[in-house]
């Protein structure tokens, strides 16, 4: 079999060659490539005749499957899979696992440390002693008492809360399916509306699809409290990124931390949200840790022996 990996897996030279020994002791050609596809046609290139690919998370779109003659199987080195077409996959009976799980925890500890930051202003506070300033203004809240919102209880979404919980925090939850396991955390399951309406952080953990897509929007951000903080490390168009940057500027909301956009960055100088007031924002890293890179490319070249010896894990489709 021919596997090509399209793009690099943040993972050491030695990693991926012991991630790579039985394949090759097994008789399997295998390819990789140290940067990111530019394009359609790049991409349809670098996939030729191979029977399984890898990729991350840049878009695989439909017109780059069905040019791939021989494509049997995508192991997606990332949770979400919105970014590759499962609707052409599905015609041409492609299989599709993911690497659900490898972020969890390292997800769940940057929610925590963007709800930290905004609440005790440490970036301000670092940003007035470099200019020597004092703590004026930069008073801030405590974490403990406070309600958070889980909008999507999945893995990570019970991993931050139970990092929510050890600091004392009440815990409401939005889900598709309520899960006894949120329960024992003290999730008490609400609508969403209930949810935004009382709580005074919300944090977003769904997965991107027709019924998540805008979730949270003009419509609904109205029900937030003034001093609310939203936080988004799920996918960037969960949200309606307009409609949360005209509610920071109006001061309807107080704060907004934001890992995810409607493209990858960089973002264009112009972009709402880089002029939007009391805004904490970083470079889609909430995955990204030493630790979670080299679990996830276990996890995504586990998939491939799977498949390889007949059956599959980590199963999309």
């Amino acid at each position: 079999m021919k596997i090509v990996m399209l793009e690099p897996l943040a993972i050491k030279n030695e990693t991926l060659i012991e991630l790579t020994k039985e394949l090759k002791e097994k008789g399997h050609e295998f390819i990789s490539y140290d940067s990111a596809a530019k394009g359609v046609n790049e991409l349809v290139t670098r996939i030729g005749d191979a029977d399984a690919i890898i990729i991350a998370n840049n878009p695989l779109p439909g017109e780059v499957i069905k040019a791939a003659p021989n494509l049997k199987f995508i192991s997606v080195a990332f949770t979400g899979v919105d970014h590759v077409d499962l609707e052409t996959c599905r015609e041409k009976n492609i299989k599709v696992s993911n690497a659900a799980g490898y972020s969890t925890q390292a997800v769940a500890e940057l929610v925590i440390g963007m709800i930290i930051s905004k609440l005790r202003n440490i970036v301000e506070c670092n940003s007035a002693v470099r200019e020597g300033k004092t703590k004026d203004g930069l008073v801030g809240y405590e974490l403990s008492g406070k309600t958070v919102g889980i909008v999507g209880t999945g893995a990570i979404g019970l991993k931050t809360a139970q990092l929510l919980k050890a600091f004392g925090c009440k815990l409401l939850g939005y889900s598709k399916t309520e899960k006894e396991e949120a329960k024992d955390l003290g999730i008490k399951y609400v609508s969403l509306n209930e949810l935004l309406r009382s709580s005074d952080i919300i944090t977003l953990h769904t997965p991107l699809n027709k019924e998540t897509r805008f979730l949270i929007n003009s419509n609904n951000i109205g029900l937030m409290k003034p001093n609310a903080v939203l936080i988004n490390c799920a996918r960037g168009q969960v949200i309606d990124i307009a409609a949360v940057a005209q509610a920071l500027n109006e001061g309807r909301i107080a704060g907004a931390a934001i890992d995810v956009f409607e493209t990858e960055p960089p973002l264009p100088e112009d972009h709402v949200l880089i002029s939007a007031k009391n805004t904490l924002l970083t470079p889609h890293v909430a995955f990204a840790t030493h630790e979670s890179m080299i679990r996830r490319a276990r996890i995504t070249f586990d998939n491939i022996y799977a498949w390889l010896n007949g059956e599959q894990i980590n199963t999309i489709i």
